[in-house]
């Protein structure tokens, strides 16, 4: 069943809307920097045109490291990271597909959630 979502960053400058299935789980990875960020994240990409950014473009800051296939969003006021974009991925191009900080989604609990172990290390 689809669902709109809302949710944002800790201070609430950066807010925001999506289109998705139910959310009914969520990833934890184990890369270099999802393993020191700990935030269990969406387990699907959510394409653009479902995605709507309510507020807070101006308060976003991105970090990109290594190969480059992620921006890593964060809030420039409160550090919270809402959301990760894949720019590429090996034989598959995906520009602007999101995954979202199951943490930063109104009336979700991520801790509450089965959660799958990614390893992020491997790619």
């Amino acid at each position: 069943m689809v669902r709109i979502y809302e949710g944002r960053c800790h201070c609430g400058a950066v807010r925001f809307r999506f289109r998705s299935e139910e959310i009914a789980g969520g990833l934890r990875c184990n890369c270099s920097i999802c393993i020191r960020r700990g935030a269990v994240m969406s387990p699907a990409y959510v394409p653009p045109s479902d995605i709507e950014l309510l507020e807070g473009k101006d308060a976003l800051e991105v970090y990109r490291f290594g190969d480059l296939t992620m921006n890593h969003y964060f809030c420039r006021t409160c550090g919270i990271h809402p959301f990760g974009e894949i720019i590429r991925k090996p034989g598959e191009p995906r520009g602007g597909f999101l995954r979202f900080n199951l943490g930063c989604i109104d009336g979700i609990d991520p801790l509450a959630l089965e959660i799958e172990l990614v390893d992020g290390r491997a790619f």
